[in-house]
């Protein structure tokens, strides 16, 4: 989440209603409400027909919220953090334990195929945090554990697939809520040749777009000749594929390698493949981005930065 901060038109007209805060700092009116009523964490001004009204100083609070949430402060610890301005250290443990019972009670749900229960759990994350970091420090985390339970006899096909459409739903529909346009750089994002497990690239794609991003999505099993002119007449300034499997290297790096000489925009691997592959991608000079997902968006806001300033 990007800190935003608003200036007034006038001396006069300093006050802001919540779809502009909403807009700015890319939280939804639910969250900013429950901040309001269950944790008092912002109290806003009422016109005499009841609708809220910001300053400026509530929107830099609102912001320094979101900074908090981000290092993993629970929303319901937030207000004590700011009023006392205390070390962040004694709250990661608390923090931990908070988002571990988000996690446990996913999962519990998912092993009962308990849809509502599921859906209770996630909408209840959503509505006290952004969903940048609702994917960071739930999902994400999330699905890592359901990985290691799916290894083993505890976990199912049936349990991956169940939970793989209900987080598919959920992601896609917030992905076409947010913003239709941005004024960031433009990402085609894809799945590599036979990788048909999209949801890791769902979430990159909306933090991406949360972050500021314009996207193109082409999902999984992307041939790679087809990603050069799509990209160009997307007029997308990078191209950015995902992949998890052991593949065979030699066919999907020759083809890596002439697509990345044919797209004449910077191209990124990322996931689990990024990094067992990673000299290989290398080589084709397509650029590993690993699997911190937040660590390769900022990698890739540099690179496009650095080639933006070459090629003036």
């Amino acid at each position: 989440m990007i800190p935003v901060s608003l200036e007034p038109k006038s001396e006069s007209n300093n006050l802001f209603p919540i779809r502009t805060v909403c807009s700015v700092t890319g939280l939804n009116p639910v969250t900013l409400r429950a901040w309001e009523r269950r944790y008092g964490l912002i109290k806003p001004l009422r016109t005499a027909k009841g609708h809220r009204l910001y300053t400026q100083s509530d929107i830099d609070r609102i912001n320094e919220v979101v900074r908090l949430l981000d290092k993993g402060v629970p929303v319901s610890q937030v207000g004590q953090v700011l009023d006392s301005r205390r070390e962040q250290k004694a709250q990661v443990p608390a923090a931990q334990d908070h988002w571990a019972r988000f996690i446990s009670d996913m999962i519990n749900a998912i092993s009962q195929f308990d849809e509502r229960r599921l859906e209770s759990v996630y909408n209840e994350a959503l509505s006290l945090y952004p969903i940048d970091t609702v994917l960071r420090l739930l999902i994400v985390p999330l699905l890592r554990d359901l990985g290691r339970r799916w290894q083993t006899t505890e976990g199912s096909v049936a349990e991956e697939h169940f939970f793989g459409v209900f987080l598919r739903n959920k992601l896609g529909a917030r992905f076409h809520h947010l913003r239709a346009r941005s004024d960031g750089p433009k990402l085609l994002t894809a799945c590599l040749p036979h990788e048909h497990h999209e949801i890791g690239l769902l979430i990159f794609s909306l933090l991406a777009k949360s972050l500021g991003f314009d996207i193109v999505q082409l999902g999984a099993n992307m041939p790679l000749d087809e990603l050069p002119i799509a990209a160009k007449r997307a007029k997308c300034q990078a191209i950015v594929l995902a992949g998890s499997q052991a593949y065979d290297y030699a066919p999907i790096m020759k083809g890596l390698r002439v697509m990345v000489d044919e797209a004449k925009v910077p191209v990124f691997i990322g996931g689990s493949y990024s990094v067992s592959a990673r000299d290989a991608i290398a080589a084709t000079k397509a650029i590993p981005l690993g699997e911190d997902m937040a660590q390769a968006l900022r990698l890739i806001q540099r690179t496009l930065e650095i080639k933006a300033t070459d090629d003036k």
